[in-house]
């Protein structure tokens, strides 16, 4: 009898079997596929473009300090930077960054993506602000304008005066005013070690605190930073020689604190029994009177070697510098024409 014979029930157990791998290789094929699917997906909504801004071409998002991880992502969600709270929550676990993420207020580009977003925060790329402090404020005129600062918060009492570096700060949002006080009061104990260190030799004072309160009379004394290492010089002279200091801001300082009178000095003022009358005082106030900048401090502690004794306005903003008494009262008559001109120039035209 002939026809095909029927395969052995061997072959038919090993026919099933490479069916059995075909079906499951395939199925594999298409969890890798999927898998890797999923990846380029997590991937491209790690690294591609975020969603737009919702005005302009930035926004600005504040993470509070102590906020958790999930915090975070809900605050960015709510902002509109990213687009799932719970894709950006997996990024930061995936990568290990849950504890690098740091507090302030950041500026998140317009379609910026949850990778540049987290690098931000985990570098801490803040928005930075900016706080300037004038050369010559009191301690208290500091203090009032960190109080009038909105950004910051927290309360600080006033310093000693003269412990304060006249700068222009940087300073972040929530940022306590205490601590910004302290940076301030850091940069001069910083900037005075140095210049200390490197002090002209035979000064006629003995510690730091008096190099400050002569440089805060030179700060008082004239706006011109070119002008100040000649005024210094001047008092150093005046101190070395036994002469009284006879500066006005001192006899301010001790009527006012160094509030601005509005006016000028009354001759009964001048004679005020003060410890900082330096026209009644020998030598130097007790105080500083101000918080003095880098380039007064500078000259004091290195002052160029002149005969000066004395300074007078010249009218031009400026002052006019004599080493006798003759030739100051010469500059003194100058003055005092200049002003009678003006003053009469102003009758004339109606100027108050």
């Amino acid at each position: 009898m002939t026809g095909k014979s029927k395969p052995k029930p061997k072959s038919r157990r090993v026919t099933r079997a490479r069916s059995l791998l075909v079906g499951l290789m395939s199925g594999g094929s298409v969890f890798g596929l999927i898998l890797v699917l999923l990846i380029m997906g997590g991937l491209w909504v790690y690294g591609g473009p975020g969603p737009a801004a919702r005005s302009g071409d930035e926004t600005i998002v504040e993470i509070r300090q102590g906020a958790s991880l999930p915090e975070i992502a809900a605050t960015l969600k709510r902002a509109g930077t990213i687009g799932s709270a719970s894709v950006f929550i997996t990024a930061v676990q995936i990568t290990g960054t849950a504890r690098e993420l740091k507090a302030g207020e950041y500026a998140v580009k317009n379609h910026a993506s949850v990778q540049s977003i987290l690098s931000d925060i985990r570098s801490g790329s803040t928005i930075r602000h900016q706080v300037t402090i004038p050369e010559g404020l009191t301690s208290e005129a500091v203090v009032a304008k960190l109080q009038t600062e909105p950004l910051l918060s927290g309360v600080t009492p006033t310093p000693a005066e003269g412990s304060i570096l006249p700068e222009t700060y940087e300073i972040q949002r929530g940022e306590d005013r205490a601590r910004i006080l302290k940076k301030m009061m850091d940069a001069q104990d910083r900037l005075m070690a140095l210049l200390w260190q490197n002090r002209q030799a035979d000064l006629p004072f003995q510690t730091p605190n008096e190099a400050v309160a002569l440089a805060s009379i030179v700060e008082k004394e004239t706006g011109k930073a070119s002008e100040r290492p000649r005024v210094a010089a001047v008092f150093i002279n005046r101190l070395r020689a036994g002469m009284r200091l006879q500066s006005d801001p001192t006899v301010i300082y001790g009527i006012s604190q160094g509030r601005p009178l509005g006016r000028g000095l009354l001759a009964s003022e001048l004679a005020a029994d003060t410890a900082y009358n330096t026209y009644r005082i020998d030598g130097l106030p007790p105080t500083p009177i101000a918080n003095p900048g880098r380039d007064a401090l500078a000259a004091v502690l290195d002052p160029p070697k002149t005969s000066d004794l004395y300074f007078v306005a010249d009218g031009t903003g400026g002052h006019a510098f004599a080493s006798t008494l003759e030739d100051h009262q010469r500059n003194v008559a100058r003055w005092r024409k200049i002003e009678k001109d003006r003053a009469a120039r102003d009758r004339k035209t109606g100027t108050p």
